[in-house]
């Protein structure tokens, strides 16, 4: 009797796990709707991640107190002049015409679709619509190939009069066109022709998976299929290297949702880019180089071997996929190790270049970094994660002679840090 009695307690035990785990595998991922939604701070990270959960964390509110009604402020203050400033010494965002506009950048003169696709990033994350219209429309008429060898892909940088100074493409600027345009169509709707945002982002995923199927010589694609990492450039000895600053693994995680086709290889895409994370961030200080091999070890070259200008993004490319996916772990372990190495060398006063092994390469102290380490915050567990986001809350809004980099970066940075850079799914 006690046997039998037993055998039909594991039986109904057994029944209750199988119905709860077939209940948990049938709920839906919830994203969030078109219109974001206050949603209160919490003290850390939801463990499934933004995506699932739908909320966003405020650190500027959860870490330093701050209302809803001073962050709003701040957001406001960096869009009115980095958008609309003086024309001078403020703006990056110049109107051309009833409906076009560029992001220049100040420092060297030029356009570029780095700044052109943080400009519609910056815009849809807002509800700027116009503005966002204004940059594509820009970008489609003197940036993208219509035609040629680059055909599908856009020039890297052109002069404000809309001259193409180099007509290779940059793979990180393919990347954040086509993630602007997919969270257009999700907030938005899709309207026609270029404005039409769910096509364009699919034709330019397209490109950049099968160029080089058109084996025409000269343009290839923006991943290289062995590795599955996306190249620096994807013409010439650039289809060989990577930058680790180009890999945006939350990105890729959308896309294998939302891709009207090879939906399987994105998310190896973002497991490759996990892994290469991992390799190409120094152990000690978790400095990652500008340039790097595929298998992580810096590229060798005497400039980009190091951590730069362009690695300043790995911050955020990390913390951001742990806080919309939480699908890594170590993604904590390396923002705690990076602030921990900035917080060491002094939290006001840290150099913008290092070497590898933390050795500094120049004097100055730059509020893009400041920026991209305050959004780490979104993954690290350190006790001086607050006082990076405060960094971030006092820096004033870049302006000057190089306003620009600092300039977007900052502006990212305040989206991300205040709840504000959200999914829309188109």
């Amino acid at each position: 009797m006690k046997v039998t009695l037993m055998k039909q307690l594991k039986t109904f035990l057994f029944s209750l796990l199988f119905i709860s785990l077939t209940l948990n595998a049938c709920q839906a991922p919830v994203t969030p709707s078109a219109t974001p939604t206050p949603i209160p701070p919490s003290p850390t990270a939801p463990p499934q991640g933004a995506f699932y959960s739908g909320q966003y964390r405020n650190l500027f509110k959860e870490m330093l107190g701050e209302s809803d009604t001073e962050t709003q402020a701040i957001l406001d203050a960096a869009w009115n002049q980095l958008f609309y400033g003086d024309d001078d010494t403020q703006r990056v965002y110049y109107p051309v015409g009833d409906d076009m506009a560029y992001i220049e950048d100040i420092g060297d003169e030029d356009v570029r679709t780095e700044g052109m696709s943080y400009g519609m990033m910056i815009a849809v994350q807002l509800n700027k619509k116009e503005e966002f219209d204004r940059i594509w429309k820009w970008t489609k008429t003197y940036m993208y190939h219509a035609d040629g060898l680059y055909q599908g892909y856009f020039a890297w940088h052109c002069r404000p009069d809309g001259f193409v100074i180099d007509a290779n493409p940059a793979s990180d600027g393919e990347e954040w066109f086509a993630m602007a345009l997919f969270f257009a169509a999700g907030r938005w709707g899709n309207g026609d022709g270029i404005y039409n945002y769910q096509a364009e982002a699919q034709a330019i995923l397209d490109t950049m998976l099968h160029k080089s199927e058109e084996d025409n010589g000269l343009a290839k694609s923006m991943f290289d299929p062995t590795h599955k990492q996306v190249v620096f450039v994807p013409s010439g000895p650039g289809v060989r290297f990577t930058d680790p600053s180009y890999h945006v693994p939350a990105y890729y995680e959308l896309w294998a949702r939302w891709a009207d086709k090879d939906n399987s290889f994105w998310p190896e895409a973002a497991a490759a880019s996990r892994q290469f994370f991992k390799k190409a961030a120094q152990p000690s200080t978790g400095l990652m180089p500008d340039y790097a091999e595929f298998d992580g070890t810096p590229y060798a070259d005497d400039f980009h071997k190091d951590f730069r200008f362009d690695a300043w993004r790995n911050a955020m490319n990390v913390a951001v996929d742990y806080a919309w996916f939480a699908a890594d772990e170590w993604e904590v372990e390396q923002s705690d190790r990076l602030l921990n190495f900035f917080y060491n060398q002094g939290l006001n006063s840290y150099a913008n270049q290092y070497t590898l092994e933390g050795e500094p390469l120049s004097s100055n102290h730059s509020p893009g970094l400041v920026a991209m380490n305050a959004v780490a915050g979104l993954a690290a567990t350190t006790d001086q994660s607050p006082e990076f986001v405060k960094e971030l809350w006092n820096t004033s809004i870049p302006s000057g002679h190089w306003r620009y980099y600092d300039g977007l970066l900052y502006f990212l940075a305040l989206l991300h840090a205040s709840g504000n850079f959200r999914i829309y799914a188109p």
